[in-house]
């Protein structure tokens, strides 16, 4: 499958649109209806109802194989060049806003750091692209099990950090006194939904084997503080890292007891790190090494 004609398909089904599409890619319109044709052919099915321009059955399921195909030559393109470049100055890392705790800030370097805080899945995608030499993402765990990430290429992870995880509850809560919670106690409690900030409450649910864990309010962004201020204000419970959770105001964090759980931080790379990017690479590992992290 021609990955110009690929690529010239996905671009049509998300724009709905031939021409937009066209303007887009740089092409003309008759070349992206040519790519069209040709990919229809090669795969014997069509892929696009014309009026509107929508994915038919089989383009759906096209869909659903495309992102990962697209991603997978761009990982390989970047790996290569990668392997033969001389190593770039500075260093760029994607992370979670959670997961720089103080043991990764403390050995930054101290100039020539470009930092991205990207959702938990774009991370892999970035590190495997190189838009980014190293990732750091985080997320609930049982005790020394890796995260599941997405598998976009050949990546290297390590753990580099584990600790309890805690509700965040307003001060005035009737739970906020308990030394300790079960998170399925609290399937039916008001929730915040904020997958960029703290653990999807689809991991609430995996981890406690159901529950509904409704959101009370969705946040779409990355920034805690705000997150917190909105359980202050009593908008919904979250769950978080326990460093995270204390001593935010107006809140109590009150530890998770059940089922064990820990907030895991997990380094991610492509290759052979160089340069910074090595240093960095090693500084965290050393430091997992000497807190016995996984």
């Amino acid at each position: 499958m021609d990955p110009h004609l690929l690529r010239t398909y996905v671009t049509v089904a998300r724009l709905a649109s031939f021409s937009e599409a066209a303007r887009e890619l740089g092409y003309t319109q008759s070349a992206v209806s040519q790519h069209i044709a040709a990919l229809e052919q090669d795969l014997g099915a069509p892929l696009l109802t014309r009026r509107p321009v929508t994915p038919t059955a089989a383009g759906e399921r096209l869909l659903e194989h495309a992102g990962a195909l697209l991603l997978r030559l761009e990982a390989a393109r970047a790996d290569v060049v990668r392997m033969a470049a001389a190593p770039a100055p500075g260093l760029t890392l994607a992370a979670t806003p959670t997961a720089l705790g103080p043991a990764v800030l403390a050995v930054l370097p101290v100039a020539g750091v470009t930092l991205r805080v990207l959702p938990r899945d774009g991370i892999p995608a970035a590190v495997a692209t190189g838009t980014a030499d190293l990732g750091l993402l985080d997320g609930l765990a049982a005790p020394s099990d890796p995260l599941r990430l997405p598998d976009v290429a050949p990546l290297s992870t390590h753990g580099v950090g584990e600790e309890p995880v805690a509700v965040l509850l307003p001060a005035g809560h009737p739970l906020a006194r308990r030394p300790g919670l079960r998170l399925a106690d609290l399937a039916d409690a008001r929730w915040l939904d904020a997958p960029d900030a703290a653990p999807p409450l689809s991991h609430l649910r995996t981890a406690t084997g159901g529950g509904a864990f409704r959101p009370a309010l969705r946040y779409d962004g990355s920034d805690v503080r705000t997150l917190t201020a909105l359980t202050a204000a009593g908008h919904g419970l979250t769950l978080l890292p326990l460093r995270t959770a204390t001593g935010v105001p107006g809140t109590v964090a009150v530890p998770v007891t059940a089922p064990r759980l820990v907030h895991r931080v997990e380094l991610v790379y492509g290759g052979t790190p160089t340069g910074a990017a090595a240093d960095l690479v090693a500084s965290l590992l050393d430091g997992a090494r000497g807190a016995g992290g996984g």
